[in-house]
């Protein structure tokens, strides 16, 4: 697959560390599976993963006080 925004590169499965603020904490994801161009690194997630990433957030944001760190492969 071509990279969407280099139009050059190969996309390649790898991880990655998603971050996302929300109203009360901030949230760190591991580990978690991405696609991303061998030219110029741009990472994508897949349809799936980012939606269980949201359902990650969701239920995070009722329990977490600032800072939450966790593994993707432990939680999804």
């Amino acid at each position: 697959m071509v990279c969407m925004s280099c139009k050059y590169g190969e996309m390649q499965e790898a991880v990655t560390t998603y971050f996302a603020q929300l109203n009360n904490c901030y949230v760190i994801i591991e580990n978690v599976p991405c696609l991303k161009c061998t030219q110029c690194g741009e990472e994508f997630l897949v349809s799936s993963v980012s939606e269980k990433i949201d359902d990650i957030l969701d239920s995070i944001e009722k329990i977490a006080s600032k800072i939450f760190i966790l593994d993707y492969t432990t939680a999804a």
